[in-house]
């Protein structure tokens, strides 16, 4: 038995997926007075494989949730620009640190710290269950207008319902998946591959990303992290990937080997994970993210950003958008696919033209 929730119970919103989309959605629509249900089949703190960059839109939301001071006491590197090199070894730095030496632009921390503080935080507002893995939706008709799953340490079954069901849940999510809104263009999807080093030499306040010949087109990057460790890694998108036979980690270490530009600055350090892969939708392609009583945010609503890679600050800004939205259609007591559409609108309208300009 979960405490604090029966089987039938009703929410006003149930949202799946305790990251940062949302865990942003749960808090200001908590806030805002709303009965709301946050569940995730992961027990927090929890790893989540990624790069750990953490822009400058990111600092704009945290800023509304009142997590800064937060961030300040967690582990996290402050970030304050971006290096760039490319295939033939020019090197560029774009400093945005500002004369008044205010706020970081940014941050690095890993995910097992950042989202934990965004959980943690949620947890103050909402009703939040973790080990619960969602594992279908409920209908009235078209409607969606609940969940089923279970409690994954007793395997005992509930059925939630609610006005709004917000799926949250990462690329993988079976709320985008149940609504058929899951389908994958190999053309507009990243894969990726990330391990933890310790000691890389020459690390400092900005994140790399390197444009190497072994990975083209996509990129070999070294983000820095607090206590001495940097997140290493590479991407590429799927279809080229494919078509040109790449081995991820095989180019990957083989850059790691022979790129004079870091090769010395990594080969004397430790790695202290092994690479991990994952799949990344991207945002270079539309894709729908609402409907009849359900609404989809962060990766699950493929917004990756198709340049960089990162998702973070895309994720934080559908959770507060959606999180308006709802508000709104609360107040017409309207959930169709028609009143849910303003948020697809709004969410393409503030994060389009960048998708797009990361594409080209």
């Amino acid at each position: 038995m979960v405490e604090g929730i029966v089987d039938g119970q009703e929410f006003d919103v149930i949202i799946v997926g305790g990251g940062p989309s949302g865990t942003t959605c749960a808090t200001f629509l908590a806030k805002a007075g709303k009965n709301v249900l946050l569940l995730d089949k992961a027990k927090f703190p929890r790893d989540k494989i990624c790069g750990d960059g953490i822009s400058g839109k990111s600092v704009r939301v945290l800023r509304a949730l009142d997590l800064l001071s937060k961030m300040d006491q967690s582990e996290h590197i402050k970030m304050y620009g971006v290096t760039f090199s490319s295939p033939k070894g020019t090197v560029v730095k774009i400093s945005s640190k500002l004369p008044d030496g205010s706020a970081p632009p940014g941050f690095v921390s890993r995910r097992e710290v950042f989202d934990d503080v965004l959980f943690q935080n949620a947890k103050k507002f909402a009703k939040v269950v973790e080990q619960f893995q969602v594992n279908d939706l409920l209908w009235d008709g078209d409607k969606v207008v609940g969940v089923t799953g279970f409690y994954i340490p007793t395997r005992q079954k509930y059925s939630l319902k609610a006005k709004v069901v917000v799926g949250a849940d990462g690329a993988a999510s079976v709320v985008a998946n149940k609504v058929k809104l899951d389908e994958i263009d190999e053309n507009h999807q990243l894969v990726a591959i990330r391990a933890y080093y310790k000691n890389v030499k020459n690390c400092n306040d900005t994140i790399e990303l390197h444009f190497v010949d072994e990975l083209i087109p996509g990129y070999f990057w070294i983000f820095p992290l607090a206590n001495g460790m940097a997140n290493v890694g590479a991407g590429m998108v799927t279809r080229d990937m494919k078509n040109k036979k790449v081995n991820l980690q095989e180019a990957t270490l083989k850059a790691i080997q022979n790129n004079p530009l870091f090769k010395e600055r990594i080969q004397g350090a430790e790695q202290v994970t092994p690479f991990k892969s994952w799949s990344l939708p991207v945002g270079s392609k539309r894709r729908k993210a609402h409907g009849n009583g359900f609404i989809l945010l962060g990766d699950a609503a493929s917004l990756i950003d198709p340049f960089t890679g990162e998702g973070i600050g895309n994720a934080l800004i559908s959770g507060e958008l959606a999180a308006e939205y709802i508000i709104k259609a609360f107040e017409k007591n309207d959930f169709s696919a028609t009143a849910l559409k303003e948020y697809d609108d709004a969410l393409w309208k503030e994060v389009g033209p960048e998708l797009a300009t990361g594409y080209k």
